[in-house]
C-alpha cells in the first residue's frame, strides 16, 4: 500500500494578471504547504476504483466519482502511460473544499505520486508536471511540497526561498467561495490588470517573510470579502492574535491564514479560533531545506 499526504496548500500572495487566450489568467504566487492535510492510500487492484471518507465527504460523495479529481488524476495516467492495472484509493478529506488551500488539486497531486509508485512509472518530473497541469492550475505545484514559485497559469514552477521555521493557522468560516465566479469578479472590477509581479524580499529570517507579506497582496481578497464580509472577520481576528506575523486569505478563499514563529503559538491560535465555532487546523510549514525535513508532507 501507497500513503500519500495531500498537504494543505498556502498561497503567501496571489497577484493576477489578465485573462490568456486559454481562459486562464497569468499570475505569480509562493506557494507552501503544511505538514497536514487529507490522506490517501493506494493499493494494487484489477479494478480503478475511490473511497471517499473524513469529516468534508460529504460534497465530493454528491458528485460522480468519475468527475472527482483523484479518479481524473488516476484515469488520465493510465491514458498518457498505457498502464492497464487499476488500484484501490481511498481518500480521507480532512480538509474543507472549495476552500482556497488546494484541497482538489492537493488530492490530484498526492494520486499522481501515489499511482506513479504503485504502478512503477517511468515519467520524468517535466512531463508530470505537464501531466498535472492538464488537470488545473495548482496541479503542478501540489507535487512538490516545498515552497514553490508560480507563475504562468500555473505551469511555471521553481524552487521558491528557504524560509525560517513557520507555522500557520488555517481558519474557514465555513462559506464556500468558487474559484470560477472569484475569478469572473474579478475580471469584471479590473478589465486591464497589469501584468502580475513577483514581489522583492528584504532581508533574512523572519524579516523576509514580513517583508514578502508586506509587499504582496492577493488579488483576490478583497473581491471574496465583498461576497462574504465574514472572511474580513475571520482575518482581524488572526491578525491580532499573540504572535502573528500577518495574516491574509489563500487562493479563492474563503480560508485565512496567519503565520507564527512556534508551533505553541499556532496551536493556541488554532484552538482560539475553533472556539469561534469555525474550522481552524494547526501545523508546521514545509520548509525549502533541508529537504528530508518535510519528505512525508
Amino acid at each position: 500500500m501507497i500513503r500519500e499526504t495531500a498537504p494543505a496548500k498556502i498561497n503567501l500572495f496571489l497577484h493576477v494578471g489578465a485573462l490568456r487566450a486559454d481562459r486562464l489568467h497569468d499570475l505569480e504566487s509562493l506557494f507552501v504547504f503544511a505538514d497536514a492535510g487529507d490522506m490517501l492510500e493506494a493499493s494494487a487492484s484489477d479494478d480503478l476504483t475511490l473511497e471517499i471518507s473524513g469529516q468534508f465527504a460529504g460534497a465530493l460523495r454528491a458528485e460522480p466519482i468519475e468527475s472527482n479529481l483523484v479518479m481524473r488524476a488516476a484515469r488520465l495516467l493510465q491514458r498518457e502511460t498505457g498502464i492497464r492495472r487499476g488500484a484501490a484509493v481511498t481518500l480521507d478529506k480532512r480538509l474543507p473544499v472549495a476552500a482556497g488551500i488546494g484541497g482538489g488539486s492537493a488530492d490530484a497531486a498526492a494520486a499522481l505520486r501515489a499511482l506513479v509508485r504503485l504502478w512503477r512509472v517511468d515519467i520524468s518530473p517535466d512531463d508530470l508536471r505537464a501531466l498535472a497541469f492538464r488537470l488545473g492550475a495548482d496541479v503542478p505545484a501540489c507535487l512538490s511540497r516545498a515552497p514553490v514559485w508560480v507563475g504562468g497559469a500555473g505551469e511555471t514552477v521553481t524552487a521558491g526561498p528557504l524560509l525560517p521555521p513557520l507555522w500557520v493557522c488555517l481558519a474557514n468560516p465555513g462559506v464556500a467561495t468558487r474559484t470560477g465566479p472569484i475569478f469572473r469578479a474579478f475580471d469584471a472590477a479590473n478589465p486591464a490588470p497589469g501584468r502580475p509581479e513577483r514581489p522583492q524580499i528584504e532581508g533574512g529570517g523572519y524579516r523576509s517573510v514580513r517583508s514578502l507579506l508586506e509587499n504582496s497582496r492577493n488579488d483576490l481578497q478583497e473581491i471574496a470579502i465583498a461576497g462574504e464580509p465574514v472572511i474580513q472577520t475571520v482575518l482581524g481576528r488572526l491578525a491580532g492574535l499573540p504572535g502573528a506575523l500577518g495574516a491574509r486569505m489563500s487562493g479563492s478563499g474563503a480560508t485565512a491564514f496567519g503565520l507564527f514563529t512556534s508551533a505553541s503559538a499556532a496551536r493556541r491560535a488554532a484552538q482560539y479560533m475553533k472556539g469561534t465555532g469555525w474550522w481552524s487546523m494547526a501545523a508546521r510549514i514545509c520548509a525549502a531545506a533541508p529537504a528530508r525535513r518535510c519528505v512525508e508532507c
